[in-house]
Protein backbone atom coordinates (compact mmCIF):
# COMPACT_ATOMS: atom_id res chain seq x y z
CA UNK A 1 0.00 0.00 0.00
CA UNK A 2 2.85 2.16 0.53
CA UNK A 3 3.70 2.54 -3.31
CA UNK A 4 0.80 2.79 -4.28
CA UNK A 5 0.68 6.18 -2.26
CA UNK A 6 3.96 6.84 -3.55
CA UNK A 7 2.93 6.46 -7.02
CA UNK A 8 0.24 8.89 -6.44
CA UNK A 9 1.97 11.67 -4.96
CA UNK A 10 4.42 11.30 -7.66
CA UNK A 11 1.65 11.84 -9.81
CA UNK A 12 -0.03 14.68 -8.70
CA UNK A 13 3.35 16.61 -8.41
CA UNK A 14 4.16 16.04 -12.04
CA UNK A 15 0.56 16.86 -13.03
CA UNK A 16 0.86 19.51 -10.53
CA UNK A 17 4.45 20.85 -12.68
CA UNK A 18 2.76 20.30 -16.19
CA UNK A 19 -0.56 22.46 -14.71
CA UNK A 20 1.62 25.68 -13.69
CA UNK A 21 3.92 25.31 -17.13
CA UNK A 22 0.22 25.70 -18.75
CA UNK A 23 -0.99 27.75 -17.04
CA UNK A 24 2.07 30.56 -16.83
CA UNK A 25 2.78 29.94 -21.01
CA UNK A 26 -0.82 29.79 -22.37
CA UNK A 27 -3.00 32.16 -19.63
CA UNK A 28 -2.63 34.69 -16.70
CA UNK A 29 -1.36 34.90 -13.05
CA UNK A 30 -5.32 34.70 -12.22
CA UNK A 31 -5.22 31.42 -13.62
CA UNK A 32 -2.21 30.15 -12.31
CA UNK A 33 -3.72 31.28 -8.90
CA UNK A 34 -6.94 29.34 -9.11
CA UNK A 35 -5.63 26.58 -10.46
CA UNK A 36 -3.06 26.26 -8.07
CA UNK A 37 -5.28 26.64 -4.99
CA UNK A 38 -8.23 24.23 -6.48
CA UNK A 39 -5.44 21.76 -7.27
CA UNK A 40 -3.60 21.59 -4.27
CA UNK A 41 -6.74 21.71 -2.09
CA UNK A 42 -8.60 19.32 -4.00
CA UNK A 43 -5.54 16.95 -3.76
CA UNK A 44 -4.92 17.61 0.34
CA UNK A 45 -8.34 16.30 0.41
CA UNK A 46 -7.83 13.26 -1.18
CA UNK A 47 -5.07 12.04 -0.08
CA UNK A 48 -6.73 12.62 3.84
CA UNK A 49 -9.65 10.97 2.66
CA UNK A 50 -7.84 8.12 1.38
CA UNK A 51 -5.61 7.99 4.64
CA UNK A 52 -8.64 8.32 7.26
CA UNK A 53 -10.61 5.71 5.04
CA UNK A 54 -8.07 3.57 5.54
CA UNK A 55 -7.48 3.51 9.08
CA UNK A 56 -11.46 3.50 9.83
CA UNK A 57 -11.27 0.17 7.49
CA UNK A 58 -8.30 -1.21 9.18
CA UNK A 59 -10.09 -0.33 12.66
CA UNK A 60 -12.90 -2.15 11.54
CA UNK A 61 -11.04 -5.19 10.34
CA UNK A 62 -9.23 -4.90 14.05
CA UNK A 63 -12.43 -5.45 15.83
CA UNK A 64 -13.75 -7.96 13.31
CA UNK A 65 -16.43 -5.42 12.50
CA UNK A 66 -17.52 -6.84 9.54
CA UNK A 67 -20.72 -6.46 7.47
CA UNK A 68 -21.01 -8.81 4.57
CA UNK A 69 -23.54 -10.80 3.52
CA UNK A 70 -22.79 -13.17 0.16
CA UNK A 71 -25.79 -15.17 0.60
CA UNK A 72 -27.26 -13.93 -2.21
CA UNK A 73 -25.36 -12.66 -5.54
CA UNK A 74 -25.30 -8.36 -6.50
CA UNK A 75 -27.98 -8.57 -9.24
CA UNK A 76 -30.38 -10.36 -6.66
CA UNK A 77 -29.82 -7.64 -3.92
CA UNK A 78 -30.96 -4.67 -6.23
CA UNK A 79 -33.48 -6.52 -7.86
CA UNK A 80 -34.73 -8.28 -4.19
CA UNK A 81 -33.56 -6.51 -1.59
CA UNK A 82 -36.01 -8.02 1.18
CA UNK A 83 -36.20 -11.41 -0.70
CA UNK A 84 -39.79 -11.28 -1.38
CA UNK A 85 -39.50 -13.44 -4.02
CA UNK A 86 -37.88 -16.81 -2.65
CA UNK A 87 -38.69 -20.09 -3.47
CA UNK A 88 -40.97 -20.28 -0.16
CA UNK A 89 -44.83 -20.40 -0.29
CA UNK A 90 -46.94 -17.29 0.51
CA UNK A 91 -47.72 -18.76 4.20
CA UNK A 92 -44.11 -19.60 4.70
CA UNK A 93 -43.35 -16.44 3.74
CA UNK A 94 -45.80 -14.52 5.50
CA UNK A 95 -44.65 -16.60 8.80
CA UNK A 96 -40.89 -15.67 7.93
CA UNK A 97 -42.13 -12.05 7.44
CA UNK A 98 -43.36 -12.18 11.05
CA UNK A 99 -40.26 -14.02 12.58
CA UNK A 100 -38.18 -11.94 10.89
CA UNK A 101 -39.47 -8.41 11.63
CA UNK A 102 -39.90 -9.78 15.58
CA UNK A 103 -35.92 -10.72 15.21
CA UNK A 104 -34.82 -7.32 13.95
CA UNK A 105 -36.47 -5.45 16.14
CA UNK A 106 -34.62 -7.52 18.65
CA UNK A 107 -31.31 -7.09 16.76
CA UNK A 108 -32.14 -3.70 16.81
CA UNK A 109 -32.49 -3.08 20.55
CA UNK A 110 -29.67 -5.27 21.12
CA UNK A 111 -27.49 -2.77 18.74
CA UNK A 112 -28.32 0.67 19.99
CA UNK A 113 -25.03 2.27 20.51
CA UNK A 114 -23.77 4.46 22.77
CA UNK A 115 -22.50 8.00 22.29
CA UNK A 116 -18.62 6.50 23.11
CA UNK A 117 -18.70 3.74 20.85
CA UNK A 118 -20.48 5.98 17.88
CA UNK A 119 -17.47 8.57 19.13
CA UNK A 120 -14.83 6.03 18.59
CA UNK A 121 -16.00 4.46 15.53
CA UNK A 122 -16.02 8.23 13.96
CA UNK A 123 -13.36 9.18 14.83
CA UNK A 124 -11.11 7.69 11.68
CA UNK A 125 -13.76 9.29 10.07
CA UNK A 126 -13.31 12.98 11.47
CA UNK A 127 -9.68 13.33 11.38
CA UNK A 128 -7.55 16.05 11.95
CA UNK A 129 -5.75 16.00 8.17
CA UNK A 130 -9.56 15.66 6.67
CA UNK A 131 -10.59 18.71 8.75
CA UNK A 132 -7.37 20.65 7.87
CA UNK A 133 -7.54 19.25 4.51
CA UNK A 134 -11.42 21.08 4.01
CA UNK A 135 -10.69 24.11 5.72
CA UNK A 136 -7.74 25.03 3.29
CA UNK A 137 -10.42 24.14 0.32
CA UNK A 138 -12.84 26.70 1.74
CA UNK A 139 -10.38 29.22 2.77
CA UNK A 140 -8.47 29.06 -0.32
CA UNK A 141 -11.75 29.49 -2.52
CA UNK A 142 -12.59 32.47 0.04
CA UNK A 143 -9.27 34.24 -0.72
CA UNK A 144 -9.81 33.90 -4.38
CA UNK A 145 -12.83 35.62 -4.32
CA UNK A 146 -12.05 38.07 -1.81
CA UNK A 147 -9.02 39.36 -4.23
CA UNK A 148 -11.13 39.02 -7.12
CA UNK A 149 -8.75 36.38 -8.55
CA UNK A 150 -11.77 33.55 -8.71
CA UNK A 151 -12.20 32.18 -12.20
CA UNK A 152 -14.83 29.47 -11.24
CA UNK A 153 -14.17 27.22 -14.57
CA UNK A 154 -10.09 26.92 -14.06
CA UNK A 155 -10.65 26.49 -10.41
CA UNK A 156 -13.33 23.68 -10.96
CA UNK A 157 -10.99 22.28 -13.70
CA UNK A 158 -8.35 22.12 -11.13
CA UNK A 159 -10.64 20.38 -8.63
CA UNK A 160 -11.56 17.53 -10.50
CA UNK A 161 -7.99 17.29 -11.92
CA UNK A 162 -6.55 15.13 -9.03
CA UNK A 163 -9.46 12.53 -8.65
CA UNK A 164 -8.73 11.62 -11.88
CA UNK A 165 -5.59 10.89 -11.59
CA UNK A 166 -6.15 9.39 -8.14
CA UNK A 167 -8.95 7.02 -9.65
CA UNK A 168 -6.81 6.04 -12.99
CA UNK A 169 -3.88 5.25 -10.67
CA UNK A 170 -5.80 2.98 -8.57
CA UNK A 171 -7.06 1.23 -11.69
CA UNK A 172 -4.00 0.27 -13.32
CA UNK A 173 -2.75 -1.00 -10.04
CA UNK A 174 -5.48 -3.15 -9.81
CA UNK A 175 -4.97 -4.20 -13.27
CA UNK A 176 -1.77 -4.89 -12.86
CA UNK A 177 -2.60 -6.78 -9.41
CA UNK A 178 -5.01 -8.61 -11.41
CA UNK A 179 -2.33 -9.62 -13.66
CA UNK A 180 0.17 -10.81 -11.59
CA UNK A 181 -2.58 -13.34 -9.77
CA UNK A 182 -3.60 -14.92 -13.21
CA UNK A 183 0.72 -15.00 -14.13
Amino acid sequence: MRSIKLKIVKALVIVDIVLILFSILFFDIKMLWNTQIGFLSASLVMLASMGSYKRMVDARVEKSILAIDDSRDTIEKLEDPYDLYSEASKEEREKEIYDTLKEEKARLKRQRRSIMQTARDTKAALSLHRIVAYVVLVVGFFYLNRHGLLDIPSYLLALGIPSVVIVVLLFKEKEIQIKDTLQ
